[in-house]
């Protein structure tokens, strides 16, 4: 017994320690379950829950940026056009990414059950990432920006001149700016948005950032060389957009390459559909046998001899 009684007051200071270890834990835990093991299981639900609402917030800041340009054009009415609201958002998350092929593609985990469509942009909190071209119930294939065969039209926000951008199969952190007018002034550190001239992207979503020229220019155009601010190396969780207008602004795009679609003629009640009966003589040859008279055919002229090329060559079976 006395032995087990000078063990305690021998180490008497690490049991002080431990008892105050236990309260002061107790005491953390209790009243601050945010804190606890448990809420780090919900961190994902609060991740995404922060990120729709910052898509909202950015969306209405390009929309506020838009209404203040149209009011230094003194331009009042446009306040009342409705702007971004066509667009929304579906979150994602990345499940595979590639950045060092010479065509690069993202695989994300939303598909058609969720509302995903081919032609959709996708973007994440730093600016643009791809465009959806590949759709599945449950998973999605995206072009990525570094992809040489996806060209998005961007301009630059200072002076609203625009171009082309194309990745130029180097560096994953750069791309080209490419069909910029020659007189078109710019500096390094000029922000690059979209352009607005596709139902892909709304207006003002920010790409890049100028370095410089590239080099590459023409009698008439300048190439600039812009560092992306979208970091593909880090990519986890994107928004892709969805534009409500995009099938109307599709069939009026139709429309003005002259293809009359069934969803044209909806929206064009002035244009009647009509009937044609692709082979009329069918019904005439019918009247014909009932003993009904009809003016003969006239006869095809025929040449009297085959005309044949100087070096024509016949073939053997």
């Amino acid at each position: 017994m006395n032995n087990l009684l000078n063990f305690f007051v021998k180490h008497s200071a690490w049991f002080i320690f431990a008892i105050y270890v236990i309260l002061s834990l107790v005491l953390l835990f209790k009243d601050n379950p945010y804190q606890s093991v448990t809420s780090y299981f919900h961190l994902r639900d609060i991740n995404e829950s922060l990120q729709e609402r910052n898509a909202a917030l950015e969306m209405e800041l390009i929309e506020l940026r838009n209404q203040l340009a149209d009011l230094a054009l003194q331009a009042p009415d446009s306040l009342h056009q409705p702007a971004l609201g066509q667009y929304t958002f579906v979150m994602a998350h990345v499940i595979s990414n590639s950045i060092a092929q010479p065509n690069n593609y993202i695989t994300i985990d939303r598909g058609f059950a969720d509302g995903v469509k081919p032609e959709m942009g996708v973007i994440d909190q730093n600016g643009v990432v791809g465009i959806v071209n590949v759709v599945g119930p449950h998973a999605s294939r995206v072009i990525s920006l570094l992809n040489p065969h996806m060209r998005l039209s961007c301009k630059l926000k200072s002076n609203n001149f625009f171009g082309s951008l194309v990745w130029d199969g180097k560096n994953p952190q750069y791309a080209l700016l490419e069909e910029l007018p020659k007189h078109v002034k710019y500096n390094k550190g000029d922000t690059v948005v979209t352009s607005g001239y596709s139902a892909v992207f709304p207006e003002g979503i920010i790409v890049g950032i100028v370095e410089g020229s590239d080099g590459n220019n023409t009698a008439s155009f300048v190439s600039l060389r812009i560092k992306l601010t979208t970091n593909f190396s880090q990519l986890s969780n994107v928004r892709i957009i969805t534009n409500s207008m995009k099938e109307q602004i599709d069939v009026l795009r139709r429309a003005e390459q002259g293809v009359d679609t069934a969803a044209n003629i909806m929206l064009r009640p002035e244009i009647k559909p009509e009937i044609v009966d692709v082979v009329p003589e069918a019904k005439d040859k019918g009247k014909s046998k009932k003993g009904k008279s009809e003016a003969p055919a006239k006869p095809v002229a025929q040449p009297a001899t085959p005309v044949e090329p100087e070096n024509a060559t016949s073939e053997q079976p």
